[in-house]
């Protein structure tokens, strides 16, 4: 009895084998396609803030999927690559879309998309993601708040430097009523947006390509 029991075993691993093998392909192929609609989601989610930050009309290509990364730590706020996305008329520059990180959120970093005309001027502001207070901070939401959209025609000189800053802090800008801290961080945050690509403008447009938002 006991033989048979030892031959039934040792038939019944390549079994084993074969079925542990199938099941680990499908939890692979399950991560790969929850994997691909994330990607998916996040493509189509950041494709239409874009069409929103855009004006209409102002561009024949697909701005997510003409976009560059960038590494800039001290302006942008990421030590990781942020994609920059560019808009283009028939082929000529109308607006990039920077992504940067306001770091001295009141509860974290606070991650925005800055639209600037090629001569300097914020188009539109969005905040994408952050942790702010519910009520008092994600009023830099657009949905919630107008607030955000008080960046609109601004550029580095205007207002002049002194002037980007809440108006607590003598600045042009109002803060949201009990989220100064909020307020300041995404103030600077799109200033820094608007002085690295005042410096790197030429480079932004004239690098090439690096593929779709991931």
């Amino acid at each position: 009895m006991a033989a048979d029991r030892a031959q039934a075993r040792r038939a019944a691993l390549p079994w084993l084998a074969v079925l542990a093998a199938a099941v680990a392909s499908a939890v692979v192929l399950g991560l790969l396609a929850t994997r691909q609609r994330i990607a998916h989601n996040e493509s189509a989610q950041v494709l239409k803030i874009l069409r929103v930050l855009l004006p209409a009309g102002s561009f024949d290509n697909e701005p997510d999927e003409d976009r560059i990364l960038v590494t800039a730590p001290g302006l942008l706020g990421s030590d990781t690559p942020v994609p920059v996305y560019r808009a283009r008329q028939a082929g000529r520059p109308t607006a990039a879309v920077l992504t940067v990180i306001a770091r001295a959120g009141y509860l974290g970093p606070i991650r925005l998309l800055v639209a600037l005309a090629p001569d300097g001027r914020v188009l539109a502001v969005r905040a994408v993601a952050h942790q702010e207070t519910p009520g008092l901070g994600d009023r830099i939401d657009a949905d919630k708040s107008p607030w955000i959209g008080r960046f609109a025609g601004r550029s580095l000189s205007d207002p002049p430097a002194a002037g980007w800053a809440v108006r607590r802090d003598g600045g042009e800008f109002d803060q949201i009523t009990g989220a100064t801290v909020t307020s300041r961080a995404v103030v600077a945050a799109v200033r820094n947006a608007a002085e690295y690509f005042g410096s790197h403008r030429e480079e932004i447009f004239d690098a090439p390509a690096q593929g779709s938002t991931p």
